[in-house]
């Protein structure tokens, strides 16, 4: 079950994640932040207050990305 063990914020709605596979993504959810649970993570300083739990990274408002979904649309960092 792939799952995040680490996340990093780096600038507007970018973070940086690792996975339990060894992976290292970067992710952009600038344009992914759609609906009414996603919809007020457009306010950064709502943003940027996040968590892991359960093996993914969840918001202050309950909002959460299944860890798969991320892993798809990250870019691989080299590291």
């Amino acid at each position: 079950m792939l799952k995040i063990v680490d996340v990093d914020y780096i600038k507007d709605y970018q973070i940086v994640l690792t996975f339990n596979n060894g992976k290292v993504k970067n992710v952009d959810l600038s344009d992914k932040l759609k609906g009414s649970l996603f919809e007020p993570l457009k306010d950064l300083d709502l943003f940027i207050q996040f968590g892991l739990v359960n093996g993914t990274i969840e918001w202050v408002n309950g909002a959460d990305f299944a860890p798969e979904y991320l892993f798809r649309i990250g870019k691989a960092l080299n590291l």
